[in-house]
This record gives structure tokens, C-alpha cells and sequence, in this order.
């Protein structure tokens, strides 16, 4: 009976990876990116610049579709700025590696370097910008008289207090030289092109990223707010440049915006709904919960009883995505993909059939910074078994924040390594097994 569990355990695992892993390969760059690529002019020089997670494969991509189209590669050139792990080898275009979550010194080069050469761009020049989640961390470029320290230490605070994504980037907009259009001031007119794969709720591209080539509709007054909601200590620099009307982002009505045009090219719910249909080839019915957002632990215990009751009722799978935050009151590591996971498994109470993965496409989840940090973590109905033979209290460590540690040492952590692309989250719970 036991080895019959545990069969049925291993390939619900199993059918959870790959439905994660048809997510991932819908939104790769190589897949949705070529069809939407601008043509030049004949003769025109064609400026690619990227940044965040999936800069380097997007670079990559438009690379190949350039070179391949006939344009010399003297018309081509371009710089990537992508997270730490997550480079590509370009044949033309330069690529820079940079801090994420928390920005870091090879970013405030890496952003300085593309900041001179979108000021050396012509206004016959066609400059495609790539733009995707992980942008914000990875082009650092402090707005004032802020230093770097001083950057990393706010985007701790936001991070650690689980503000939404939408208000963290209100406030490095206004922080930034860069961000919230600022980038896209600097290029002289030329005909700006941005494609961006979306990881926020909505698909608003001005909070992909941060925007850096797109106006913005925030303001000074949004920011300074945001920091007082959520109790935030910030230095005098960034108090002065909050306080600045020189550091209002551009609007939609700026002239540096007149010969530019935006597009999604790819979203959360592409990868979405391949993994839909994945979980329907084999064989289970879904049931779709939705685009969420609020605290992970909170969104988990509200799965649990849906799970739980859908366990005896055939194969089911119950998928959500969007993004989730946590609010850092203890001393551990995870990210909101393993604290949902821990969150479920304890609300779960090892109910029968029931296995778990929660993921983010991107491949990392919280962690480090490092190209191996964990995507999220498995859940079954042996989890907490496991968890009690090794001395794991999963009340204590959830309120310890220490999601990963509790996998770790049950050996359920999801390490895929970087999928070069970032879509959001997907969280799938099967329940049953498939005949």
C-alpha cells in the first residue's frame, strides 16, 4: 500500500513539474518575441538595449532575428543588463550582469554604461527596448545626492514590509534617473520601440520593470505616501528627492514620448493557460482560481479547504496565479511561492491525494540573489510526516519566515535553475490521482 502512495505521489509530482514547465515555455523569448520585433528602415541603425530577468534572452532572440533578417551587423548594437545567473552569450550585443532583488554595484555601472549610449543615439536610430520584470533592481541609477547603500536599504525596507509590486515601483520611480520614462529622455528623439514581457498584475507596462522608457502616471505625492503607510525610515537624500518636482516622472504628454510605441508582447496569462492545457492532456479537470494578490499565507489557508474538498473527487487540478507578497516579521529565508507552500501544507493537515507546487517562472523565489536559488517548493500529504521525524515545528518557522529551511531539510525545494524568462507565479494544487 505504501509503495502504491508513494507511485501515486511521484507522478503527481511529476505531472505538477511539467505543467509548471509548459508555463515556462510559452513565455520564453525565442517563442513569443521574433514576430513582434520592429522593421528597420533600410539602413537604419538598430539600437537594442534590455533589461531584467529575461534581458538576455530577449536580447538574444532579437539578436538572432536581426542578423537573420539581412540587417549588417555594424547597424546593429546594444547592451543587456539581466540578474545575476541569467546572461546570454551574445554574437553582437554586449551583455552586463546585475543585483536582484536588491541592486548592486555592478548594476550603477551596468546602468550608467546604457545611460551613455542611449545618449549617443541618433534620431534616424530605430532603439528597440526589451524590457521585463527584475528591470527595477537590475538598472540602478539613484536620483540626488542617494548613494547606493542608501537604494539597498530602502528596497529591503519595501520588500520586507510586503508592499505590492505596483507601490514599490511608485517609489523607485521617483528615485531614480532612469525609471518611469527618464531613460527614454535621454535618446534624442529617436523612434523608441519597447516589448515587454509582463510579471505584474494587470499588465500595466509602466510597472513592468519600472518603465524606464514608458510615461508614468504616478507621482512625487504617491511615493511620499507610500512610505509613510507602510512606516518606512528613509535618509535625508531620498526624503530631499521625494520633495523635488525635478524628480516627477514624465507624462504621457511629454515630447520625449512623440515618436515612441509600447507593446506586451507576452504575459502571465500565456504561460497560464499552456499550463491549463497541460493539466488537461493529462487528465485532470481544472478549476481556475484566479490572478491573486495578498499575503501568501493567507491566500494558502483559504486554498486548503477547496483542496481538501476536491481530494475524493476525481483528478482535479486547482491553479491561481499573480503575485504574492510577505510581510518579514521573522529571521528566516523564502520567498511568497514557499512560505504559500508551507502556509498550505500546514492548512492542509496531510489530507490524502493531494499534491502541491508553487513557482515562479522566473526560476528563483526570494533567495539570495544567486542563479540557484529555489523557483519554490513541493507539498504532499507525506509533508508533514516527514517534517515531524526530523524535529521541524511548521508553525514555528512559518512565523519564522523560514519557508526555505523547512524544505531544505525535507529535500522538497524546486530548484530549476534561471528559465530565462519571468511571467509571474503559477500555483498549482492536483488533487486525486489520474487512472
Amino acid at each position: 500500500m505504501v509503495g502504491i502512495e508513494r507511485t501515486s505521489i511521484s507522478r503527481m509530482r511529476a505531472d505538477a513539474e511539467a505543467i509548471y514547465r509548459a508555463a515556462v515555455k510559452a513565455v520564453l523569448p525565442a517563442v513569443f518575441l521574433p514576430p513582434v520585433l520592429p522593421r528597420p528602415r533600410p539602413n537604419q541603425r538598430v539600437v537594442i538595449f534590455a533589461a531584467g530577468k529575461a534581458a538576455g534572452s530577449m536580447a538574444e532572440a532579437a539578436e538572432r532575428h536581426y542578423l537573420a533578417a539581412g540587417v549588417p551587423r555594424e547597424r546593429l548594437s546594444g547592451l543587456a543588463v539581466a540578474r545575476h545567473g541569467y546572461g546570454r552569450r551574445l554574437e553582437v550585443l554586449d551583455a552586463r550582469e546585475a543585483g536582484h532583488p536588491v541592486p548592486d554595484q555592478a548594476g550603477l555601472d551596468a546602468t550608467a554604461e546604457m545611460m551613455k549610449r542611449a545618449s549617443a543615439v541618433s534620431p534616424d536610430d530605430l532603439v528597440v527596448f526589451l524590457l521585463s520584470g527584475g528591470a527595477s533592481a537590475n538598472l540602478v541609477a539613484p536620483a540626488g545626492a542617494i548613494t547606493l547603500a542608501e537604494k539597498q536599504d530602502l528596497t529591503r525596507q519595501l520588500l520586507r514590509a510586503g508592499v505590492p509590486i505596483h507601490e514599490i515601483n511608485t517609489v523607485r520611480k521617483h528615485i531614480s534617473r532612469v525609471k518611469g520614462g527618464r531613460l527614454a529622455a535621454l535618446m534624442n528623439g529617436a523612434e523608441i520601440v519597447t516589448l515587454a514581457l509582463s510579471d505584474v498584475p494587470g499588465d500595466d507596462i509602466s510597472m513592468i520593470g519600472s518603465g524606464p522608457t514608458i510615461p508614468d502616471a504616478s507621482t512625487l505625492e504617491e511615493a511620499r505616501a507610500i512610505l509613510v503607510r507602510y512606516g518606512l525610515q528613509s535618509p535625508a537624500s531620498i526624503s530631499t528627492a521625494l520633495d523635488d518636482p525635478a524628480n516627477e516622472t514624465p507624462k504621457a504628454d511629454n515630447p520625449i514620448f512623440a515618436r515612441s510605441r509600447a507593446l506586451v508582447a507576452a504575459r502571465p496569462l500565456d504561460g497560464y493557460c499552456a499550463a491549463i492545457r497541460k493539466a488537461e492532456a493529462l487528465g485532470y479537470r481544472v478549476i481556475d482560481l484566479g490572478e491573486l494578490e495578498g499575503e501568501a499565507r493567507d491566500v494558502a489557508a483559504s486554498h486548503a479547504p477547496r483542496a481538501r474538498a476536491e481530494a475524493h473527487s476525481g483528478p482535479v487540478a486547482l491553479f491561481s496565479g499573480g503575485e504574492l507578497t510577505v510581510t518579514i516579521r521573522g529571521q528566516g529565508r523564502g520567498g511568497p511561492n514557499q512560505e504559500y507552500a508551507l502556509a498550505l501544507a500546514a492548512a492542509l493537515r496531510s489530507a490524502r491525494g493531494i499534491v502541491a507546487l508553487a513557482a515562479d517562472t522566473d526560476g528563483t523565489d526570494g533567495g539570495v540573489g544567486r542563479a540557484d536559488d529555489p523557483a519554490g517548493a513541493f507539498v504532499d500529504e507525506t509533508t508533514l510526516q516527514r517534517a515531524a521525524a526530523l524535529g521541524l515545528d511548521p508553525a514555528a518557522m512559518l512565523a519564522d519566515n523560514d519557508s526555505s529551511g523547512f524544505f531544505r531539510a525535507l529535500g522538497d525545494l524546486f530548484v530549476p535553475g534561471p528559465t530565462f524568462t519571468n511571467a509571474n507565479d503559477l500555483r498549482v494544487i492536483l488533487c486525486g490521482t489520474v487512472t
